[in-house]
């Protein structure tokens, strides 16, 4: 099937001035982005077979960006998704990472961060369009930790505070901080959010019943 190799961005804002500079940023790297000022019409053409991301706005008249989220999982549109807002409360950040986001951008956007955000979205795509590569190094990760590391991480990324998880495991907030810091190491996890996901990735919490 021609095409399929071809990386794609969807790009769903309705400010047209802001939908046609970020086209214009994709395609000066090579990329091919396909513009839509809603996300009814961006769901219609959403097609799931391709290698392809989503840069997603948040607050859209209609149906918001996350809707359009939810919208995309109960039809199975199994493809990353970059949130882009110029509103990013807490919440928002929160609820779009639970239901799985690749990644949250404060408008205005750093050019180089949102071309990177894409470039990883894109290749996660295909990694798992590859097989269960990914999933494979993922567990491989999970068995380096050590059964303490392991108890810091259930936790940690089902939303407990430190001085919470200090409390369950009878240790000291240093201590848990320190499991932290090596739990991010052996997983190869930037950031808290890379954390969850690959927590859920590995079906070790529900991401529907994370905090």
């Amino acid at each position: 099937m021609a095409g399929v190799t071809e990386h794609v961005v969807y790009v769903v804002d309705d400010d047209q001035g802001m939908l046609d500079s970020t086209v214009w940023l994709l395609e000066s790297v090579g990329l091919k982005a396909l513009p839509f000022t809603s996300g009814v019409a961006f769901l219609s053409a959403c097609d799931a077979t391709l290698d392809a991301c989503v840069l997603l706005d948040v607050r859209m008249p209609g149906m918001g960006g996350l809707n359009v989220q939810e919208e995309m999982r109960v039809r199975e549109l199994n493809l990353p998704i970059i949130f882009v807002s110029g509103h990013a409360d807490v919440p928002i950040v929160v609820r779009a990472f639970k239901a799985g986001a690749h990644d949250f951008i404060e408008k205005p956007y750093n050019e180089q961060l949102l071309l990177d955000s894409v470039q990883q979205a894109l290749s996660n795509c295909a990694a798992s369009r590859s097989g269960n590569q990914g999933h494979e190094e993922l567990q491989a990760r999970l068995l380096t930790l050590t059964p303490r590391e392991r108890d810091v991480l259930l936790p940690l990324v089902q939303g407990y505070t430190t001085r919470e998880i200090a409390e369950q495991l009878g240790v000291s907030a240093k201590t848990v901080d320190l499991y932290r810091s090596r739990v991010m190491k052996r997983m190869q996890a930037n950031t808290l959010p890379d954390l969850v996901g690959m927590a859920i990735a590995a079906e070790l919490v529900d991401p529907l019943k994370l905090r």
